[in-house]
């Protein structure tokens, strides 16, 4: 009995420990199935888990360590070491805000005086006449960036597992809340409040278990570009700066724009539809559509609908910076091709030519402007586990 007892009460502290932080880490078979809810009540129920397992092991410990054998003593001994290693492992080593700290400084330059190179991508923001542009390759470190543009906080976030950028208003209700990385669900990094100690999704500000459940945090617009297009349309912007802090960390993400990380999670599968391709996608209501990465680079402008939406995406002759723009111009839906000469593009109705802002600046519709519709730059695989509904755009020759 005093066996079992000890075996029993060490078999749930060791287990809970881990199951706490595989369901919620990119494990092996940790992200596949549908296992949040569970990993919601062992994170909420820890302590009592722990209480259980020290009440049953505190006998046969007594008795073993005063009246067993010298073997029994070392196996025990063993055994409780390790349990120490497990704890401290998933308590203080592989829980995600452990792993990757929030910045200690978020300093920012104007474009003279930014150090940040102009070929990496931002994710953009102007909220009244102020812009700043966050680099994700510092983003994609932290997750996490709060700020304030206008008086107005922020909160842009990013998750290199999926290669999801997108930027929220922190505030529940009418309160600020403050959030955590508490690791990611089907690959996608989570947080939560310290309020209400909720789970909530990143690739949409949706909390998906806790008292918020079904809540949604509002999305800010936010555009992802190379930072040279970025100050390109926006001159006065304010560039985010590295932490000194962690030189070390943003090292390692210096392949990440590129597609040139190693990382079996953060990889670029160059062939198109795979789990690793990326996309460009956009939503209409309940309506979603994803464009191929390669496609894009090579038609250049792509005509399309998204449900009743009827969207151009295209991307810069830089190669990295897309737009995504409803066509609807005066009531009248306009095609757009790419124009090799002056790389930019015209609609085929007047020969106007328009540029990446979306601006006619010369033509017919000189003075007009495409409305924006909002676009993401995704791993194939992480766009259509969140938007199961969704349509691919095939070329008209395939």
């Amino acid at each position: 009995m005093r066996a079992f007892l000890l075996a029993a009460g060490l078999f749930i502290l060791i287990v809970v420990e881990i199951l706490r932080v595989y369901f919620i880490m990119p494990f092996p078979g940790s992200q596949a199935a549908e296992t949040i809810d569970i990993a919601y009540f062992i994170h909420n129920n820890i302590i009592w888990f722990r209480i259980a397992g020290v009440l049953l092991i505190a006998y046969p410990l007594y008795s073993f360590f005063t009246t067993g054998s010298r073997v029994n003593k070392i196996v025990i001994a063993v055994l409780l070491v390790a349990y120490g290693v497990v704890f401290y492992l998933f308590n203080f080593r592989f829980l995600a805000d452990k792993m990757f700290l929030l910045p200690e400084t978020t300093a920012f330059q104007n474009a003279a005086n930014n150090k940040i190179p102009i070929k990496q991508l931002v994710i953009g923001v102007t909220m009244g006449d102020v812009s700043k542009a966050y680099p994700i390759e510092i983003i994609g470190y932290h997750h996490q960036v709060r700020d304030t543009i206008n008086g107005e906080a922020i909160m842009v976030t990013y998750c290199t597992v999926c290669r999801t950028g997108r930027v929220f208003s922190p505030k529940v209700g009418d309160r600020l809340e403050h959030f955590r990385l508490v690791g990611m669900d089907h690959f996608n990094a989570m947080f939560e409040d310290s309020e209400t100690k909720s789970w909530w999704r990143q690739v949409n500000g949706e909390a998906i278990v806790g008292p918020l459940k079904g809540t949604v945090l509002t999305e800010i617009p936010s555009e992802q570009m190379s930072l040279s297009a970025w100050i390109d349309q926006h001159p006065n912007t304010f560039i985010m700066q590295e932490d000194s802090v962690f030189k070390e960390k943003y090292e390692k993400m210096k392949a990440y724009d590129e597609g040139k990380s190693e990382g079996e999670l953060t990889r670029h599968d160059s062939l198109s539809w795979q789990n690793k391709s990326w996309v460009v996608g956009v939503q209409s209501g309940m309506n979603a559509k994803a464009f191929d990465w390669n496609d894009l680079q090579r038609l250049r402008v792509i005509n399309d609908e998204v449900g009743q939406e009827p969207v151009v995406v295209f991307v810069q002759p830089d190669s990295v910076s897309f737009h995504a723009f409803s066509r609807f111009v005066d009531k009248e839906v306009l095609t757009f091709v790419y124009n090799e000469v002056i790389g930019n593009m015209t609609d085929t109705k007047t020969n106007s030519l328009w540029n990446w802002n979306g601006e006619c600046v010369t033509g017919d519709y000189k003075g007009k402007r495409l409305t924006s519709v909002q676009s993401y730059q995704e791993f194939w695989h992480s766009w259509k586990t969140f938007h199961p509904q969704t349509t691919q755009y095939l070329p008209a020759t395939e």
